[in-house]
């Protein structure tokens, strides 16, 4: 579905109203919560999961208290995934 949306005044912020169809592909409805997140190409739109934010607030507080030990994980991480043996495409 490719449909241009018209930004709109509400109250002092600019917002969209979305489209049935785009509500009913996010099993989105009045009251709910969504995600907006920058992407490579855009941004994309979906249905907040009520789990993930507070998971995703303590990693954010755990980032920083232990950025050199989870920076450290990755690097090792990235060395045993070099030694492995390349996946063939499907």
């Amino acid at each position: 579905m490719v449909r241009q949306l018209k930004l709109r005044r509400i109250g002092r912020s600019l917002g969209v109203v979305l489209p049935q169809a785009a509500l009913a592909r996010l099993v989105a409805t009045e009251g709910d919560f969504l995600t907006l997140t920058v992407a490579p190409d855009g941004v994309r739109l979906t249905r907040a999961n009520r789990e993930f934010t507070p998971s995703m607030a303590t990693f954010a507080a755990l980032d920083r208290r232990y950025r050199n030990a989870l920076r450290a994980l990755d690097q090792k991480t990235r060395q045993a995934r070099a030694c492995l043996p390349a996946r063939p495409d499907p």
